[in-house]
């Protein structure tokens, strides 16, 4: 059975570093970035099969814009998004 990919869009460090190690525990192959445009740039390459995402991420583009951009798009339309909020 093929791995689960997963995007993880998570600017605290901590969280993501805790994240990671759990979801890599579990055979999941984790695409990680704090960057919400650089989180665009990652599905568009690769589809994620699920999203973790933050709501309130630092920089240009928040967690809410990636998430309706994701949505807007043909290739992660119909592509699992969790959002972690504080």
């Amino acid at each position: 059975m093929a791995r689960v990919t997963m995007l993880l869009v998570e600017d605290d460090a901590a969280l993501a570093e805790l994240l990671e190690f759990h979801f890599r525990r579990e055979d999941f192959d984790v695409h990680h970035t704090a960057d919400g445009e650089e989180a665009l740039l990652i599905a568009r390459e690769r589809t994620p099969d699920i999203v973790l995402l933050d709501w309130m991420i630092e920089g240009v583009i928040s967690g809410l814009e990636v998430c309706r951009r994701l949505r807007r798009a043909p290739e992660t339309q119909n592509v699992p998004i969790i959002m972690l909020t504080a």
